[in-house]
């Protein structure tokens, strides 16, 4: 059987060596008609069929793929890419004649956020038809990532975009969606998002989007507020604006709430048990319902940001999927994204489950997380903060 099917939006990404460059310099010399050197560039699939399956299959997750892709060279180095790690991945692809292959460029110089040059290519044209809902259905788990980049996800309210969750949900699967950021300016930015989601939902048990795609998408006028004229919503993210948008999510029928706060951790909310009851796969409503919880991410050498929400997620889905409870899994999770972001690229950084671990084990120390708002309180054992709404346990030593 295979674990987990993972599909939606794939791509090439071409990733410039500027570890060389200083921040400052690097923007001073952003001018027309400049020449900026750098290093090599590095050549990998992205998107997350790519960045959260093989992430997956990398820490030992039975994984299939299932992307769309141009009859192009692009599309041949993707595929050449993915069937180096393993050929049995490139057999879910698609390879549609009359489309392109998408691409990302990716400008990541050092003390910055990446910035993405990407033509979606292929992806515009995944619809509900390019599902395998036979094999689908005999996964344990269905991931799908990264809709605000592609079409037929968010036209009409995002119609296809339900019937897939939907067709997938009938035969009791256990599913996921991840988030992007879409553009301000394309159809995708203007697209109704609340409509979308409030279509998809209620057939989405685990919702991973980031804290920023999902104020984006639901809040934009919020999200400009906090990002400002510096751009640094994370750090005015408080505990009351998590629990106030993850209490909208599970009110539209999402079971498990997960929130990428990047280099601030992760996030968790889960709905009471009695809702969780008869989801099974490694998911244990008497132990996840209930639960609030923000964990801080570990202490790394940061070389690059690219797919690090992707591999969190993939090292949360391990975790779930192998049974640990919510705190194990959340540790798991950061961890896997610490491990990646210690690499240019979206999964050389990642480990296998037994290495990760291990690091784990020799006491990788965490980053330092203060939260000082009414009703959380630091579980000293775990090093996670535990929310007013973490109502099912009184402590996470009985997790």
């Amino acid at each position: 059987m295979n674990q987990v099917i993972v599909a939606g939006h794939i791509c090439l990404d071409i990733i410039p060596d500027m570890s060389g460059l200083e921040r400052e310099q690097f923007f001073a010399r952003l001018q027309p008609g400049n020449l900026i050197e750098v290093g090599a560039a590095t050549m990998s699939t992205g998107g997350p069929v790519s960045n959260t399956g093989l992430a997956l299959h990398k820490l030992g997750i039975p994984t299939r793929l299932m992307g769309k892709l141009g009859a192009d060279r692009f599309g041949q180095a993707v595929c050449e890419i993915v069937a180096g790690i393993a050929p049995e991945l490139v057999d879910g692809m698609i390879v549609d004649a009359n489309s392109s292959t998408s691409y990302t460029v990716i400008i990541s110089s050092p003390g910055v956020d990446r910035i993405f040059l990407h033509s979606p290519g292929a992806n515009h044209t995944f619809c509900a038809a390019d599902v395998d809902y036979a094999k689908a259905a005999q996964a344990d788990l269905f991931h799908f990532g990264y809709p605000p980049l592609m079409r037929r996800m968010y036209e009409d309210d995002g119609a296809q975009l339900a019937e897939i969750f939907r067709r997938v949900k009938q035969s009791g699967v256990l599913t996921s969606l991840d988030m992007a950021v879409p553009d301000s300016a394309s159809p995708a930015g203007r697209a109704d998002w609340r409509a979308i989601l409030q279509k998809t939902l209620p057939y989405v048990d685990i919702f991973l989007p980031s804290i920023e795609e999902l104020l984006m998408c639901l809040d934009r006028v919020h999200y400009e507020r906090l990002a400002g004229q510096d751009g640094k919503l994370l750090d005015r993210v408080t505990p009351e604006l998590l629990s106030a948008m993850s209490s909208e999510q599970l009110a539209m029928g999402v079971k498990l709430v997960v929130l990428k706060l990047g280099e601030r951790g992760l996030y968790l909310r889960t709905a009471p048990p009695d809702v969780l009851r008869g989801l099974g796969h490694g998911l244990d409503a008497a132990v996840w319902g209930g639960c609030e919880i923000w964990i801080p991410c570990f202490q790394v050498q940061v070389v690059g940001t690219t797919g690090s929400g992707d591999a969190t997620i993939a090292g949360f889905l391990s975790g779930l999927l192998r049974g640990l409870n919510p705190i194990e899994t959340m540790t798991m999770a950061v961890a896997v994204g610490a491990c990646n972001v210690e690499a240019a690229d979206a999964l050389s950084g990642v480990r296998s489950w037994d290495e990760t671990q291990f690091r784990l084990e020799q006491g990788w120390p965490s980053c330092k997380l203060s939260l000082d708002s009414a009703g959380w309180v630091l579980e000293p054992k775990s090093g996670v903060f535990l929310g007013p709404g973490h109502t099912h346990l009184s402590s996470s030593s009985e997790l």
